[in-house]
């Protein structure tokens, strides 16, 4: 029988070292493993809560009357504009924190659409939930968020399918935990696919 050399054919006519690399292997291993952990955990990171919460101001547009635009729909990122869409209701929601206008939501009932606006770079975001109620049955939508990039101006549109007339509760929160309420538009004061 043939002693084991610890070497293999790839190996051989390079000198053996004590302690072999198996160590150093696993070292990098596991720092590999931590270093990836680590970029993980950096990008799954929730935002910064605001301190205080913002103020949120809803304005609403019966878009039977519709187009819209122009008046309380002013900002200055863009404005806002409802199409034409009999027995629906818009609503708009602003968020100030001081002079500071830092987001915006909007839902649009012709073609049942969400819009969020993350109109300030500071690290920090809001989070927007939606539900609907058809009959006697709520549906929840989910949450969503605009995505947070370097831009100044981050926003999202979803397009949901919701039946006419159903009734569309709107809230926005501080926490991805839903439990720091900052203001909406829901009950008698929702919109209206």
């Amino acid at each position: 029988m043939r002693a084991r050399t610890g070497q293999t054919a790839r190996d051989a006519g390079r000198p053996r070292r004590p302690g072999g690399g198996w160590r150093r292997r696993a070292a990098l291993g596991a720092a590999a493993l931590l270093s990836a952990a680590g970029a993980l955990a950096a990008a799954t990171a929730p935002a910064q809560a605001y301190g205080p919460n913002p103020k949120v101001a809803a304005v609403y547009r019966d878009t039977g009357t519709c187009p819209c635009r122009g008046g309380a729909l002013t900002d200055p990122y863009g404005g806002t504009s409802f199409a034409r869409d009999p027995g629906g209701y818009a609503v708009k929601l602003e968020l100030t924190r001081g002079r500071s206008f830092v987001g915006k939501v909007e839902f649009h009932p012709d073609g049942e659409k969400l819009r969020v606006y993350d109109t300030k770079n500071d690290d920090d975001t809001f989070y927007v939930h939606v539900t609907y109620t058809s009959g006697r049955t709520t549906h929840d939508l989910g949450t969503y968020t605009a995505p947070g990039t370097a831009a100044v101006v981050d926003h999202m549109t979803k397009d949901f399918d919701i039946p006419e007339g159903a009734g569309v509760d709107i809230s926005v929160y501080d926490d991805a935990r839903l439990t720091d309420y900052i203001g909406g538009a829901r009950g008698t004061g929702g919109a209206v696919a």
